[in-house]
Parts: C-alpha cells; structure tokens; sequence
C-alpha cells in the first residue's frame, strides 16, 4: 500500500510540477490588474476547491522563473500592513507562450482523454 501512495504523490508532484507554469499565467492573463502572490494562491484555492493543485511555497519559485524568462514582470510595492509586496502582471511574450502553451494541453489532453477513454487498438 505504501508503494501505491508513493506512486500517487509522485505523480501528483510531476503533473503539478508541469502545469504551474501554465496556471500561474493564465491567473495572470485573466487578471485586470497585477498581483501578488498571496493572492494568487487564494484565487487557485477557491477556484480548486478541495483539489491541492498547487501548495504556495511552490508558487514563488515558478513566478521568479517566469520572470527570469521575461513572461512576466514585477514590481515591488509598500504595503498597508506588513511588508512591501511583490506584484505580478503578464508581458506580451507570456500571452504569446501561453497561447501556445493551452494549444499544447489541449493536444495532450486529447491525447490522454482519449487513451484512457479506451480508443481503438488496431
């Protein structure tokens, strides 16, 4: 039974790992305006309801990615109460990489669905 739930959370681990990136831009292409991470790991939350896609510790490591790849950009802004924060916002190169990224999971969901949906096996 322990190699079974290992198993799981490895692959839980490896499609999480694969599809933040994804995520975290769409969050931010849909925003109307930039965000922090706070509120971007409580957005993912609500919008996954009991489902732990992404934990938050997780989630800055792939922002400072994206932006080191220029896909986002960011600005340091004082906050009210607490420290100063970071907000998010998607440049014109991540809608471009996004475009071709949801073409891309959208191939390989077909490919998925259809597989495990039991295609034919001629």
């Amino acid at each position: 039974m322990d190699e079974i739930n290992e198993a799981i959370k490895k692959f839980q681990k490896e499609l999480n790992g694969g599809t933040s990136a994804l995520v975290l831009l769409g969050v931010l292409d849909k925003a109307s305006s930039p965000m922090y991470g706070y509120q971007i790991a409580k957005l993912i939350e609500a919008q996954t309801k009991d489902v732990d896609i992404m934990k938050q510790g997780a989630l800055y490591p792939v922002l400072r990615s994206l932006e080191a790849t220029g896909l986002l950009q960011s600005e340091v802004e004082p906050s009210v109460a607490g420290p100063p924060r970071r907000y998010y916002q998607i440049t014109d190169a991540g809608r471009s990489t996004l475009a071709k990224w949801i073409e891309i999971w959208q191939q390989t969901s077909d490919l998925v669905n259809a597989v495990l949906q039991g295609g034919s096996h001629d």
